[in-house]
């Protein structure tokens, strides 16, 4: 709103500086300010009213030292995260732009979806709280949305270079041209709608998800947008349920998540500058810049969330900002085109996934067998798996933590490895 208001001060009545909020640097580093400010200050009085009203955490039954402790402390924390994720982006986005867009509706979305399963567990006393296929179609009902965005809309491309003739690979639709500058000089441009994507450690790195279905014939790609659409859906629906996990222990899933958010980050600065893309020879994806706005009020919200909820926790996020954060982390994936590194850079949410998988499959297996279930984890997700060991619940956080930032820090050296 406020590029807006100062691109009207700037054309009409000429107001000093008012220009500067044509930088999308500017206006980035303003909403990161702005999303601590919130999340700090902001947050202590959401933090306050949760306590006045004693929207608790009930006593957790899991059997480990000091989590009785744990109980009263406030919940529906994710509303800090949310409120300083949307209320920067509004002010300092330019809202038109379609990735801007679809990441408020994903944010909105999961954001009500968990508030709805913390409100059944707090106000209706019902420790189950939503019931799980509830949040399996809304989570669904998510990755439609991104998946028909990201395939149907006309301003989600990428760029190719041409010399001459535009030529594209197969199927690829070239729906505009353009021209840019690249290392000083005037190239031209075709802009190219596809459906495509990464393939890490690989030096002709493009995959086209029409190849899926290329078996069929002649007219596969009519078809795609069902594959592509499947693999969204899929993919949100697994990585907000892994975050959703890993909100176990004080501090984990936010601060795991402000790491592949700053991962994320430096995905879309390279994609969305030309030059860079040049030099590293990945794709070009135009209108890009403005996502740094949002993954940078991403990035801050989750760092300002840490003063309260880092151990010993003042206060919860909850369903409300876990499932939040799992399905922005996979749209912005999606988003960059970097989906494929989805189980790099979100090892710990990988990991946390398949021992509850792996912990549940082998119950059942024995007790079909043997007549009793029998566990390969003391207890799972993985994180209550190192509780049981011994181990503080500090220092499995930041041991968490470390392997994210391993997990961030190879998954960008991608690209160069190839």
């Amino acid at each position: 709103m406020l590029y807006y208001l100062f691109t009207y001060l700037k054309t009409h009545f000429d107001l000093p500086g008012a220009g500067v909020f044509q930088y999308i640097t500017f206006r980035a580093t303003m909403a990161i300010l702005l999303s601590l400010v919130i999340s700090l200050f902001a947050g202590k009085r959401i933090l306050l009213f949760l306590q006045r009203k004693q929207i608790g955490e009930t006593v957790r039954q899991l059997g480990l030292s000091g989590e009785n402790q744990k109980a009263g402390t406030p919940t529906m924390g994710g509303l800090i995260i949310l409120s300083s994720i949307i209320i920067p982006t509004l002010l300092f986005a330019r809202l038109e732009n379609v990735y801007i867009i679809l990441m408020l509706i994903c944010t909105l979305w999961l954001g009500f979806i968990g508030f709805l399963d913390d409100y059944i567990k707090v106000f209706k006393k019902n420790k189950e709280g939503l019931a799980g296929k509830f949040k399996i179609l809304g989570q669904v009902g998510l990755g439609l949305i991104v998946g028909c965005t990201l395939y149907f809309n006309d301003q989600v491309v990428i760029m190719r270079e041409i010399i001459g003739k535009p030529r594209v690979a197969q199927y690829e639709k070239v729906v505009g041209d353009t021209t840019a500058i690249k290392e000083g000089k005037r190239q031209r441009f075709v802009e190219v709608k596809t459906p495509i994507t990464t393939i890490p450690f690989v030096k002709s790195h493009e995959f086209n998800y029409a190849r899926l279905i290329s078996w069929i014939g002649k007219n596969a790609e009519q078809y795609t947008f069902i594959v592509y659409i499947l693999i969204v859906v899929f993919i949100i629906t697994a990585v907000s349920n892994g975050a959703n996990i890993t909100d176990g222990l004080d501090g984990l899933a936010t601060g795991v998540s402000a790491i592949i958010g700053a991962c994320l980050g430096i995905f879309a600065y390279v994609s969305g500058n030309i030059n860079f893309a040049s030099y590293l020879n990945i794709m070009y994806i135009p209108n890009l810049g403005e996502l740094s706005i949002f993954i940078g009020t991403f990035v801050g919200a989750c760092i300002g969330f840490l003063w309260y909820n880092a151990y010993p926790a003042q206060v919860f996020m909850g369903d409300t900002g876990s499932l939040a954060l799992g399905g922005i982390i996979a749209s912005l994936a999606f988003i960059v085109r970097k989906e494929l590194l989805i189980p790099i850079f979100c090892g710990i949410f990988l990991v946390e996934n398949i021992s509850v998988l792996i912990q549940v499959a082998y119950f059942k297996y024995t007790k079909r067998k043997y007549g009793e279930g029998r566990r390969i984890f003391k207890m799972a997700p993985l994180h209550h798996h190192y509780q049981k060991l011994g181990y503080h619940e500090s220092k499995i956080v930041v041991r968490f933590w470390i392997v994210a930032i391993f997990c961030a820090v190879f998954s960008i050296a991608t690209l160069k490895l190839r």
